[in-house]
């Protein structure tokens, strides 16, 4: 039988798998924490470690990020999508999110920014670059240090992604996902016999 590897155009829009539901933690200028839900984000360097995330100028993080060149990344389990969800739906500048999630801001001690509490694995980043993009701002961030619950660390003290139960975002229809099925050991399972 003959598998037909035939692709359908489908049109240049921001689409990639997987997509993180990442909360992205800063402080206004007035001290206040607060947290913005983000998909368009990955790590973008292994030496230094660093993320990058992208924002709208028109979002209050935004300004937040640009005033005091740090932010945190906040990985949310599962059973913080509620919350997730929520804090991509208002803005900051209106809300105390916090205060509305009952979640709870932790000042990091080696950025100006806060972190999550509740949400097992959190980024502590500095900006080292910001780059326009069109409608976005990409900001790279230098991983200063990583924070995580250790109820999400394996024998070895690194994170169990299957501990963790991070969100994923489908941009396509705007659903939230969890992970899947382990499918084999990366650098392992590629492994062709000459």
């Amino acid at each position: 039988m003959r598998v037909n590897f035939m692709k359908k155009s489908i049109g240049a829009k921001p689409l990639a798998f997987p997509t993180p539901a990442w909360v992205i933690g800063t402080y206004d200028m007035f001290g206040n924490p607060n947290a913005a839900t983000v998909a368009w984000g990955g790590i973008s360097c292994s030496d230094p470690p660093c993320v990058s995330i992208s924002l709208r100028k028109a979002t209050y993080s935004y300004t937040n990020i640009m005033e005091k060149e740090a932010f945190t990344v906040n990985i949310p389990s599962e059973e913080h999508v509620k919350e997730t969800d929520y804090f991509g739906m208002v803005s900051g500048e209106n809300v105390d999110k916090f205060e509305k999630t009952g979640l709870t801001p932790v000042k990091s001690e080696l950025v100006y920014a806060p972190y999550i509490e509740e949400f097992p694995l959190v980024l502590e980043c500095k900006v080292v670059h910001s780059f326009e993009i069109g409608l976005h701002t990409q900001f790279i961030g230098e991983i200063i240090d990583i924070k995580a619950s250790e109820s999400v660390l394996n024998e070895k003290d690194v994170p169990d992604i299957e501990k963790v139960k991070p969100v994923l975002f489908a941009p396509e229809n705007r659903n939230y996902h969890g992970i899947g099925k382990l499918l084999g050991k990366a650098f392992s399972i590629g492994k062709m016999d000459d």
